[in-house]
């Protein structure tokens, strides 16, 4: 398959963004990698090169943070999240992705809507009933698989769970290697990952160190409540492109 020069340069600014979000903020720039790269490729190419490079970044972050996580929130979330995995893995060469986008947008932006009121409050409470995490997880788990679009369910329910950043971080790439594992392993089984694929994503190889050290560099020079609002912001970004992408084509069906 022969790939313009413009496909690399944007592929590899989209493997930076998410290297610096992951490594620094916990994610949320990261889904937007397949959408920009999806404009020069079928999606499921688009999914299988980024597929060893989240991986890898999972493994250089999980070490990093391996002592600094939650594994109460992490039971809380993974059950849905098999499930999900096991319904995208169900319907990946079936369902119309624009919808998924779109529900995952949405529910992006009722996370930031509602911290930006929990910010005019005296009191933050925390009303998330029991039920939420597992739909949630089933949320990202489905959205994971189909487009690596799975942290915008998440990370409001994160940033609910009163964590520091460091432990924040450190949460979310628990999380998400372990759902990266599974799927490396099922989009090799099913052949969405070949020879082809990993080439490009050896290739995107000196972006991915760069955004990690860049997140890396970010994370120890932004304090907590700067923090909060980055992540917000991101996920703020992540669910307009998300339903700029989506919206479109749901509109037309």
């Amino acid at each position: 398959m022969e790939l313009s020069l413009t496909f690399y340069v944007v592929a590899g600014l989209a493997v930076l963004v998410t290297g610096l979000s992951k490594s620094g903020f916990g994610g949320g720039l990261g889904v937007m990698a397949v959408p920009t790269m999806s404009l020069f490729v079928a999606p499921q190419f688009a999914v299988a090169v980024l597929m060893p490079i989240l991986l890898a970044m999972d493994v250089l972050i999980v070490w990093r943070y391996r002592k600094s996580w939650s594994g109460r929130v992490i039971l809380s979330l993974l059950p849905g999240a098999l499930a999900g995995l096991a319904l995208g893995a169900v319907f990946f060469e079936y369902m119309d992705a624009d919808l998924i986008k779109v529900v995952v947008g949405s529910l992006a932006l009722i996370f930031v809507a509602e911290y930006l009121v929990r910010q005019r409050q005296s009191e933050a409470r925390d009303t998330t009933r029991i039920w939420v995490p597992s739909l949630l997880g089933l949320t990202s788990g489905f959205a994971s698989f189909v487009a690596h679009a799975g942290g915008p369910p998440v990370k409001g329910y994160l940033l609910k769970q009163g964590l520091d950043k460091t432990t924040f971080v450190g949460t979310n790439t628990i999380f998400f290697f372990t759902m990266n594992a599974i799927k490396t392993v099922a989009y090799g089984a099913s052949g969405t990952m070949g020879p082809e694929s990993f080439r490009v994503s050896l290739l995107l190889v000196p972006a991915l160190v760069l955004g990690l050290w860049l997140g890396a560099r970010l994370h120890h020079l932004i304090d907590q409540s700067v923090f909060v609002k980055v992540v917000y912001a991101f996920l703020a970004l992540t669910a307009l492109r998300l339903l700029w992408d989506g919206l479109p084509g749901v509109l037309r069906t």
